[in-house]
């Protein structure tokens, strides 16, 4: 009998992260995604070669994307996605970031789980939740979401970046590309055909349909779901981070505004640290192979000796000083919140489409 099982892809891009490839790769397997499609780019710490390994094994597929990219190595991917035969064959598809866990509350936590609640949803935007770096200075080789359970609250006003969301949408051929944030390029014959709800569950107005990129401010929108978006790490990580280079951009510079901007600890959210126990088989299995485990390592080992290479120049050393002294973000109160928001309308700052401004923004 053919298999009819609903195939679940998962796009993402990596540079010198191969650290945290198996961890996150076990999670997201193990909530249901069966297929993975991974793009490198000039990695240095070996995380091609790791990748190389996991295709070799059968657990994803691997394309190399070494640059140079005029418009930034991920871009250069999502184009590169939107022709592979795997976004063609997926069901359902969720372009994401290695720092970004799929974390479902409904049910048992699975995928399926989730499109059960919503049956009638073809697309679902998952919005971030943010979660600070809770005064953690060392990498440490753990899974991330057991290092980092102080985040954003559930309701939160500022910065609107806190509301952006990552879409998981059904391949049904409406959008004829790929974006960082949701599906681009609607066909205006099928949009009739859609219905997007957010991570609480509620029916989203027809404009998500075609060009938002925020949830709606002012409401919990993590209900059934959320991405917990681990944007920051442990200090050395976030020093390491600034050195690779954003994905989305050729160049760019990540700075102290980055941080206090997502440096949020105000409330208590180990709610996927509970669940991260469903991928121990799928990540002992894989720390079984001895190549792979070895290649894992060595990526550790790696980011180990760049953090103490780049001590040795004054710009990352004084922002790593930087980060010791500061402390967590205040959150601010919806007054303050809504007089920000209310004048990023008048100045038309606050994007309600997809344009290169909301892919600076990662």
């Amino acid at each position: 009998m053919p298999n009819t099982k609903p195939k679940h892809l998962a796009i993402l891009t990596l540079r010198n992260e191969g650290a945290f490839v198996i961890d996150w790769l076990a999670y997201h397997r193990a909530i249901g995604f069966s297929d993975f499609l991974v793009f490198s780019n000039d990695c240095q710490d070996g995380t091609d070669l790791l990748l190389d390994r996991l295709q070799d094994l059968g657990w994803l597929t691997h394309c190399r994307n070494n640059g140079p990219h005029k418009e930034g190595p991920q871009w250069s991917a999502l184009k590169a996605a939107g022709r592979h035969p795997l976004k063609a064959a997926a069901d359902w598809v969720l372009v994401l970031d290695i720092d970004e866990y799929v974390n479902i509350h409904v049910g048992d936590g699975t995928l399926a789980a989730l499109l059960a609640a919503l049956p009638g949803a073809t697309a679902i935007p998952l919005t971030w939740r943010l979660f600070g770096n809770g005064g953690i200075v060392d990498y440490e080789d753990r899974p991330i979401p057991e290092i980092f359970t102080r985040a954003a609250p559930a309701v939160m006003g500022w910065p609107w970046r806190a509301a952006m969301f990552k879409t998981f949408f059904r391949n049904d051929g409406c959008y004829a590309r790929l974006g960082v944030h949701r599906p681009r390029q609607p066909d205006a014959a099928r949009l009739a055909g859609q219905h997007w709800f957010d991570g609480s569950g509620r029916a989203l107005p027809a404009r998500f349909h075609k060009e938002q990129v925020f949830s709606p401010f002012g409401q919990d929108n993590y209900r059934l779901a959320q991405l917990n978006h681990y944007a920051l790490g442990a200090m050395e990580s976030y020093v390491l981070k600034c050195d690779r280079g954003r994905a989305n951009r050729a160049a760019s510079v990540f700075d102290l505004s980055y941080w206090v901007e997502r440096n949020f600890a105000a409330e208590d959210d180990g709610s996927l640290a509970a669940k991260i126990g469903l991928s121990a088989p799928f990540k002992a299995s894989l720390h079984a192979d001895p190549r792979l485990s070895d290649l894992h390592q060595k990526a550790v080992l790696w980011r180990q000796r760049r953090f103490a290479q780049l001590m040795e120049e004054e710009p990352y050393r004084s922002l790593f000083g930087r980060l010791l002294m500061a402390p967590a973000s205040r959150v601010l109160t919806p007054a303050e919140s809504r007089f920000l928001l209310n004048h990023a309308a008048r100045d038309k700052v606050q994007p309600q489409a997809e344009t290169k401004v909301d892919d600076k923004t990662n």
